[in-house]
């Protein structure tokens, strides 16, 4: 049977001209129809175009289109031609739900408010590079990272968070979980069997490592961050000096001091995670420990809580001697990160469009801070709030009489309210303290209240 082809950006047909062409393509267009190929809502050539596509008259094409426009496959929009129509639903057809696997309150730790993201600074960021930018930068580069990136980080981490960063130590990576995989690997090949980690500490980071084939030694954290205990044990370690997490301690200068000279002493090698480092809200954000002994410490950053987790921007200033292995472990893990939003960022940082953005942040999730405090204070005065000096969580304690995590997330399964138990962040979790990290910057604007609500309902 002979068939007549249209391709365009818009519409692909096979067309059975058997019957006649204006039958013929009133079939295909209805098959495409049936068959989802044409989704509802989307654009038909016009009559013109399809008609030049398949060497019909334009006459043709048009008494198909109309055809099936009052059988009500197709719609035609002013200014806008003719479309795909959109069925309707019963005025009692029931509301969808939700997506699968998003609760209706999400309280749960990580994740910055993505209502928040600054869409307007970032498009004028993207049009200014893509005007700019060389063909180069649309092929594979340094695995390193781009060089604009890495010049603007080192002047940003200088002034805001006291790196000492020179442009020719930093990686960038796909997120700080790809950073923390490739140091341990290169420090697994130079021979380290162990890494100190924070107790309690991030479940997932712990897994990494063990993934990297390294065992883990546990650092104990109290009110004043991680206490240097059993490093003999271990050649490397892990922290989060700023802003320890789940605890949200500090940890004190005199830590400070002690870890910089084992590292120092032995030639171990620090790792510290700042994850959200630029939101303190007593005081002036705590400078890295990365300042105290930069030859020792792999100082680790991200967008992920800037701006947003799904850009998979992270960096690494690393000791000069760990720059070549590490740079060669990322060039076989996935060559380099994606350039454009790496000239994105740099532009946002060289003209402080970021610097605005994270100062606006500050002060909109300190104000949630304080919402979540004086709402706890008020309506479950029973638990206690811990860690609220700076970043985007809260560690919340149940008292020792109960109830315990498994009652309370259950209460909240019932409430579809999404919660973070503390039992996974330890590494023994055998007679530990119960409680929760609440993840305060989460909730999307418009949710954050209704999701306080129904905290409060569960923790009643």
């Amino acid at each position: 049977m002979p068939e007549d082809w249209s391709s365009s950006v818009d519409l692909h047909l096979a067309v059975d001209a058997a019957g006649g062409r204006r039958a013929g393509l009133e079939r295909a267009l209805r098959a495409a129809i049936a068959a989802g190929r044409l989704a509802p809502g989307g654009a038909l050539p016009s009559t013109r175009a399809l008609a030049a596509e398949l060497g019909y008259s334009r006459g043709t094409v048009t008494a198909a289109y109309d055809q099936l426009t009052a059988e009500g496959h197709l719609v035609t929009v002013p200014g806008s031609g003719t479309r795909v129509a959109t069925a309707a639903a019963p005025a009692s057809a029931p509301a969808l739900p939700d997506a699968p696997g998003e609760p209706a309150h999400d309280l749960r730790p990580g994740r910055p408010d993505l209502s928040a993201f600054p869409t307007a600074a970032w498009l004028r960021s993207t049009r200014r590079v893509l005007a700019s930018a060389p063909p180069g930068a649309h092929a594979l580069g340094d695995p390193r990272g781009r060089p604009e990136l890495r010049a603007a980080l080192a002047g940003y981490l200088g002034r805001a968070r006291g790196v000492r960063a020179d442009p020719a130590r930093i990686v960038i990576t796909s997120g700080y979980a790809q950073a923390l995989g490739l140091v341990a690997a290169v420090l697994r090949d130079a021979g380290t069997s162990a890494i100190a980690m924070e107790e309690p500490g991030h479940f997932f980071h712990r897994a990494i490592v063990g993934r990297a084939g390294l065992g883990v030694v546990p650092l104990p954290v109290d009110g004043e961050g991680a206490r240097p205990e059993g490093l003999d044990r271990a050649g490397a370690a892990v922290l989060t000096p700023a802003h320890q997490y789940p605890s949200g301690a500090t940890l004190r200068p005199d830590r400070r001091r002690a870890f910089a000279a084992w590292a120092r002493d032995t030639g171990a090698l620090i790792v510290e995670d700042d994850y959200d480092g630029e939101f303190r809200y007593d005081r002036q954000p705590v400078g890295a420990l990365q300042g105290m002994a930069p030859d020792h410490v792999a100082y680790g950053g991200t967008a992920s809580k800037t701006l947003a987790p799904a850009l998979r921007l992270a960096w690494l200033v690393l000791p000069a001697h760990l720059v070549e292995p590490f740079a060669e472990a990322k060039l076989l893990a996935d060559a380099h990160t994606q350039s454009l939003a790496q000239l994105v960022l740099a532009d946002l940082i060289g003209g402080h469009a970021y610097d605005r953005h994270v100062r606006a942040s500050r002060l909109r999730y300190r104000r949630r801070r304080d919402l979540l405090v004086e709402t706890l204070r008020a309506r479950a005065p029973h638990v206690r709030v811990q860690g609220v000096a700076a970043g985007l969580h809260a560690l919340v304690l149940l008292p020792p009489g109960g109830p315990d995590e498994d009652e309370i997330m259950d209460r909240a399964a019932s409430r579809d309210l999404a919660l973070m138990p503390l039992r996974a962040h330890w590494h023994d979790p055998a007679d530990r303290p119960q409680g929760f990290i609440i993840g305060y910057s989460t909730p999307l604007a418009s949710a954050y209240k209704p999701a306080l609500d129904a905290l409060c309902a569960v923790l009643a």
